[in-house]
This record gives structure tokens, sequence and C-alpha cells, in this order.
């Protein structure tokens, strides 16, 4: 099955150049571009992608809000967001607001393909060096009310296992760890989804760190 996408971005170029790119993808498929937030959000609504790939910088409305704004009237719909390494503050507002991850515009097309793919099965995070970096600034940045309390309502391994997700480790890698089938440490992974009210493993990350059971490192 393909994953229905629709670019926004305020830079024509920047679109038809995704759009071109993605045109020999059987398993990605263009269904929508948008110049703004705003109308990035409204063609979410008409044409119900998987994802949006969204530029942060847009007139009207932009992607951060326009994020928060999908994520909350849309959340089977993913916003992947478009930046620069050296823009951290808009990803970790981002990241807060709902994205599901992020992609750098310089990366090469099989990166970024394989990033919407990634994000699109909700079962990992985007360029791992770069993702575990962004979070643990973000989770060691004071944030203006306080943090969320640890979470409640998990078992004592399903605390394990979120911490491992917090670690960055993959489902194989949290069954090595724990001594445990592949399949159990998936079961533990997606209850934690319910749980939470994770949308995916990022936000599963977050929670870790958030909660105090992964500590950012410098």
């Amino acid at each position: 099955m393909s994953v229905r996408v629709v670019l926004a971005d305020d830079q024509p170029l920047v679109r038809t150049g995704l759009r071109v790119l993605m045109a020999d993808t059987p398993d990605i498929v263009v269904v929508g571009e948008a110049a703004t937030g705003a109308e990035a959000v409204r063609l979410a609504a008409e044409v119900a992608p998987d994802m949006v790939v969204m530029d942060i910088r847009m007139p009207e409305l932009d992607g951060i809000e326009a994020t928060r704004r999908l994520t909350a009237d849309q959340p089977d719909v993913r916003s992947l967001i478009l930046t620069t390494f050296d823009d951290d503050d808009s990803v970790y507002a981002a990241l807060r607001a709902g994205a599901s991850g992020f992609l750098v515009k310089d990366m090469a097309l099989e990166a970024i393909l394989d990033a919407i793919r990634v994000v699109a099965a909700g079962d990992g995070l985007i360029a791992p060096s770069v993702t575990r970096r962004l979070i643990e600034e973000f989770a060691g940045r004071p944030e203006p009310a306080p943090p969320p309390p640890p979470p409640s309502g998990i078992t004592d391994r399903e605390r394990e296992v979120l911490t491992l997700v917090g670690r960055g480790l993959s489902n194989a890698e949290i069954a090595g760890e724990l001594c445990i089938a592949v399949a159990t440490a998936k079961a533990h992974v997606a209850r934690l989804f319910t749980k939470l009210g994770a949308r995916d493993r990022v936000h599963l990350v977050i929670a870790a760190y958030e909660a105090g059971l992964v500590t950012p490192t410098r």
C-alpha cells in the first residue's frame, strides 16, 4: 500500500522537486500540494493523506501551528517537518506540537524517502544520530509549565521498555536487552502507545525523557 503524502512548502521549486523525485517511487504518492500552513490543514482534511511533509516557515500559518492543528483535528495524519540543522528551536516546538519527525532539506533523496516510510510506519526515529541530539536538547530545556508526572498506570516491565525506547533502541534491541521475544517487546510498545496516548516512537522518547526515565547527555 502506498504512503499518501501532501507536500507543504511556500517555495514552488521545493514542492516541484520533491514531487518529481517521488514520481518514480511506487510506494509513495503525492496527493496534494500546499503553499501555506493553513492550506495544508485544509487540504489534509479534503484528501485524507497519511502524512503532510511540512515546511516550518510558511505564510498565513507556519508549519508548527499547522502541525498543532493538524494533529489535534486529524490524529490519523502524521506531520513530518522540513527543517535545517541549525534551527533546533523550531524542531523542539514542532515535536511539542505533535510532529512525528523531521527531515533536513539537503538530505539525499533515498534518505528522504526512507524517512517518509519510517514515519508512516510509526516504527522509529528519523536520522537517529541527529534525532537523539535534538530530543536530548529538547528534553533538557525548561518548559514554562511544570513537566508532567512520571507515567502512571504502566507496569514495571512497560516502564523498562519505555526507558529503552527513550534510549533509542529498536524492538529487536529491546528484546535482546530484556531477554524477551521481539513480538513481546512489540506488544509492550503497542500498549505504551495506548496508555500514554503517544502517536509514535518519537513521542514515546519524549515521554521517557520528560518522566526522568532517561537523562539527557551533554
